[in-house]
């Protein structure tokens, strides 16, 4: 972030007009990518997340700026990128009291000073006995925030304290207990045999049964996104609410999570505006947008919505209403430190290309993370496919000890990012033209995942890590070797 920029947010503030008292309603999905049945993904149901696009508008160039939780979501709380405000690395900043730069804040604080009512909802229903339909109260940033952020999590707030601003965020699509308890909450569950693999990953039992529980977690996301829009309807506020549906990051599988690959860093995006209320320029009930933007876009759009135009310093742009910017040339991401994993990528795309680069070409793609490790059976499983010479050359690139220090990737003919045309003498000019563009993106931004952090703090997760996960990954690795 430049000094000018900060200077012109301190300076210019937001700029509020008068506007409809529209509530706004974010409902974001953990780690999952557009692999929704109105996304086109075989094998899933979700008629409550396709009834929301066909009354919406649904994007298919929606992008977060990192693939992993807490540097994405400090992004779009403050549509800033995270590299340009300290809050890069994943879960940084928890215990020295960082806190954001000079004029610099979350949404939520813009909002209040428009008189809205802020909420991160966890209690839905009213009934204490529920564990279902709740969400998480997630915020996970990385930066000290003092005070309260949201005013409620209560969904019965809502309704007496309009216009309001609330988020929920539901945890299925993210690995863990709500992860493995999906397919119990749901009809219909996804068929392992009939899945539809990444050619990156062996076609196996195994890998068939991840993928399908991955697609049963979006089953039921999608039964709770449901409960949602039913009970804005029930309680009369579906009239004046605007619903935005996304993603976090991508999906919490091997080389999506943390990857900031189209798989890590492509995320679903639908917007719904209520019926009755007259719609902003840029949108049409029913249509499909391949138009590139990011969840920071969708922070400055928010305020939009609520008649605040977003300060000059924000790195988020509007895409809908009076304050329309002109569509994006170019989306970009990146990765810092995850857990204990210390790496650096920062990545940029036209729509047509997506160029990386590795600042750790030396290391492995797979690198010791003991949450993937964990989390990721997958990894295991190729590795003991490996052994016995079964994988195919573009799953072995996973297990490879170094990675190339740039990557290319047409994205037209190559939706996977299998095939590197980085050293392609074709593909040189726009290898060149990239690179520029990825360059002059790092210095305007002053991204500061340059500096690299003090080594005590990779020490810190390194045994912080062994701590929580060595024993279980221990167990596991016994188990498997004691099925084989």
């Amino acid at each position: 972030m430049t000094k000018l920029s900060l200077l012109l947010i301190l300076l210019c503030g937001p700029f509020f007009l008068p506007a409809q008292q529209l509530n706004v309603l974010w409902i974001i999905g953990e780690d999952v990518s557009p692999d929704m049945a109105c996304y086109g993904h075989p094998g899933v149901w979700t008629p409550h997340i396709d009834q929301l696009a066909a009354d919406g508008v649904r994007y298919t160039r929606a992008y977060t700026t990192a693939p992993v939780c807490s540097p994405s979501r400090s992004a779009f709380m403050t549509g800033m990128y995270q590299m340009s405000i300290g809050a890069h690395n994943h879960r940084s900043h928890r215990e020295d009291g960082y806190t954001l730069p000079p004029g610099v804040k979350v949404i939520t604080d813009w909002l209040r000073d428009k008189g809205y009512y802020t909420a991160n909802l966890v209690n839905l229903t009213g009934d204490p006995n529920e564990k279902y339909f709740k969400g998480t109260g997630k915020t996970d940033w990385n930066f000290h925030y003092e005070g309260k952020p949201f005013d409620s999590k209560n969904w019965s707030d809502l309704k007496d304290h309009q216009p309001f601003y609330a988020q929920v965020n539901f945890p299925e699509t993210h690995r863990g207990g709500a992860w493995n308890n999906s397919h119990k909450n749901i009809e219909r569950t996804a068929n392992p045999d009939s899945v539809l693999l990444p050619p990156y990953y062996p076609d196996h039992p195994e890998a068939r049964a991840v993928w399908a529980q991955y697609l049963n977690t979006i089953m039921s996301l999608d039964r709770k996104v449901g409960k949602v829009l039913e009970l804005l309807e029930r309680d009369g506020l579906a009239d004046n609410t605007v619903v935005i549906f996304m993603g976090d990051h991508g999906r919490a599988m091997v080389r999506s999570k943390q990857w900031p690959y189209e798989s890590g860093l492509r995320v679903p995006l639908i917007i719904r505006w209520p019926k009755g209320m007259t719609p902003p320029d840029g949108f049409e009930a029913g249509t499909v947008s391949d138009r590139m933007l990011y969840s920071i876009d969708v922070s400055a759009t928010t305020l939009a919505i609520a008649g605040i135009q977003p300060p000059l310093g924000m790195q988020g742009r509007v895409f809908l209403g009076e304050w329309n910017s002109p569509d994006r040339q170019y989306v970009f991401g990146g990765r810092d430190r995850g857990d204990e994993t210390v790496d650096r990528i920062r990545t940029v795309s036209d729509g047509r290309f997506r160029y990386l680069r590795n600042f750790y070409p030396d290391r492995p793609f797979l690198q010791t993370n003991r949450y993937k490790e964990n989390e990721y059976p997958i990894i295991h499983l190729m590795r003991e496919l490996q052994a016995e010479g079964k994988l195919t050359p573009d799953q072995e690139r996973l297990l490879a000890p170094t990675r190339p220090t740039e990557e290319l990737y047409d994205l037209r003919s190559d939706p996977y990012e299998l095939n590197n045309l980085a050293k392609d003498p074709v593909y040189r000019d726009v290898l060149e033209r990239l690179r520029g563009v990825l360059d002059a993106w790092m210095i305007e931004i002053n991204d500061q995942g340059r500096i690299p952090e003090s080594p005590e703090i990779p020490i810190f997760w390194e045994n912080k890590m062994k701590e929580i996960y060595d024993t279980r990954i221990e167990a596991m690795l016994k188990k498997r070797a004691n099925k084989q």
